[in-house]
């Protein structure tokens, strides 16, 4: 499977299997994460899954940080 075809394959998934593949990519690497970062992404992750109707889509995010820090 081409690079291409991976990208073109991520919409796809779920939110859970993205995050599940950015971490194992993170592990390929050998990139070490603060036990403190886990902690906090762990923490917004059980909020999110408690309450999914708090979050914003990625392009609605962009859309209102543009706004509010144009110049």
């Amino acid at each position: 499977m081409s690079f291409n075809e991976v990208v073109a394959e991520l919409p796809s998934l779920t939110l859970a299997e993205r995050q599940q593949l950015v971490l194992h990519a993170l592990e390929l690497d050998d990139v070490e994460i603060p036990a403190e970062d886990l902690v906090v992404a762990e923490q917004r992750l059980a909020e999110g899954r408690a309450n999914p109707g708090s979050a914003v889509a990625f392009d609605e995010m962009k859309t209102r940080l543009r706004t509010r820090f144009a110049r």
